[in-house]
């Protein structure tokens, strides 16, 4: 059988290959601590959930328009005024299969041979796979811990050439919780001005914030980065939602989403229709209560996570303002973050995802989306690993 010569391109999913590997070993008996994992490890919120359950009553378990019901889409639209007095119109919003299928959607339709997609480093595993096998070309520019894991307007400047179409931020980002300012926003958007490049700006993590930190999405920087932003998000980490798979963009050109629309009716159609009934309350605030216990034991476990990777020889941690994890640098003990991680899996019986993967060697991810014991042994575990090495 010929495979078509396009998937030769495309590398498979660390993240979801390790926590695979690490779920596999542990049903073999063996002792395993998964920190792979990019989930909540707390249940949705019960409002969420008898949500769901009306809408089986209700007997909404029909299609629906494909690019989504337009009670959530107004939900969406609510949110978004609500959160950052940004204004959408129903004909702006698309309701996807998460947001990695909203961001498939969105490069296949705008991306052709040889246009170049510009993604700081470092990067969610998915961003420079989907660009190469939509025919783009991933630009990467490199950071580390000395500049808080964010790029800087000179280094945009200097990355921008004649193909440049879009660039992708990660705010708060994967893998590393950086949060780019407003001030840096703006930064962003004034080397923009006068180009016709898109900001796709991937905000999923936008409610996992610390140290009482004020998120700001890019879009409400201004009214030129309001235009040319394309703003991906869901409710997979905000509300503990990721089995239901709901993910939606936003921008104000409806030309955009129209094309959307076109490429998903012939591919998915619509998103589970139960999901979308129960996406309105977490949308709508309903559960907000709920996830602040989650946000609050998330903080917590970061600070003792920081805390103690920052006392053992040879690893620093930076200390993110978001998401949940840590991107933790090895460099004091080795270069190659596949053979620590490889290695410690098979020692000490921890799962932890390489640098490499997020296109940043030297360093691994570090979830602490799981139960402070757990990670208080995996650290123990770690420490050991490293004084032993």
């Amino acid at each position: 059988m010929k495979i078509a010569n396009r998937m030769e391109n495309l590398s498979p999913s660390v993240t979801m290959a390790i926590t695979a590997l690490a779920r596999e070993l542990k049903a073999q008996g063996k002792d395993i601590l998964s920190f792979s994992a990019g989930e909540p490890d707390f249940n949705t919120p019960e409002v969420i959930k008898q949500a769901a359950i009306q809408a089986i009553i209700d007997g909404h378990t029909k299609y629906t328009a494909v690019e989504g019901i337009t009670e959530t889409k107004q939900a969406i639209i609510n949110k978004l005024k609500r959160d950052h007095n940004l204004e959408y119109n129903l004909d702006h919003i698309i309701i996807s299969n998460g947001a990695k299928h909203s961001l498939f959607n969105l490069f296949q339709v705008l991306i052709e041979k040889g246009d170049e997609v510009i993604i700081p480093a470092p990067y969610w595993v998915t961003y420079p796979e989907q660009v190469k096998y939509s025919d783009g070309v991933p630009v990467i520019i490199e950071t580390d811990d000395s500049a808080d894991f964010k790029i800087t307007a000179e280094q945009l400047k200097n990355a921008i050439t004649d193909k440049t179409r879009i660039l992708l931020l990660n705010t708060p980002s994967n893998p590393t919780g950086a949060v780019y300012s407003k001030e840096e926003l703006e930064a962003i958007g004034k080397v923009l001005e006068g180009t016709d490049i898109l900001v796709l700006s991937d905000e999923m993590y936008e409610k996992i914030m610390y140290d009482g930190k004020k998120f700001t999405a890019a879009a409400e920087v201004s009214h030129n980065m309001y235009m040319r932003t394309v703003t991906i998000n869901g409710l997979s980490k905000a509300v503990a939602m990721t089995g239901w798979r709901f993910g939606y963009l936003a921008t104000p050109r409806p030309e955009l989403v129209k094309s959307m629309i076109k490429l998903q009716g012939q591919v998915t159609s619509n998103v589970n229709s139960i999901t979308q009934y129960a996406a309105i309350p977490a949308l709508e605030g309903e559960a907000d209560e709920t996830m602040e216990i989650m946000r609050k034991e998330f903080e917590k476990r970061r600070d003792v996570a920081v805390k103690s990777f920052n006392a053992i020889d040879g690893l620093s941690s930076f200390n993110p303002d978001g998401a949940f994890y840590l991107f933790i640098n090895i460099q004091g003990v080795t270069s190659d973050s596949m053979k620590f991680c490889a290695d410690l899996l098979e020692e000490k019986g921890v799962a932890l995802v390489p640098g490499l993967a997020f296109g940043t060697e030297g360093y691994v991810r570090f979830s602490f989306a799981t139960d402070l014991e757990t990670i208080e042994e995996g650290i123990r575990r770690i420490k050991d690993f490293v004084e032993n090495k």
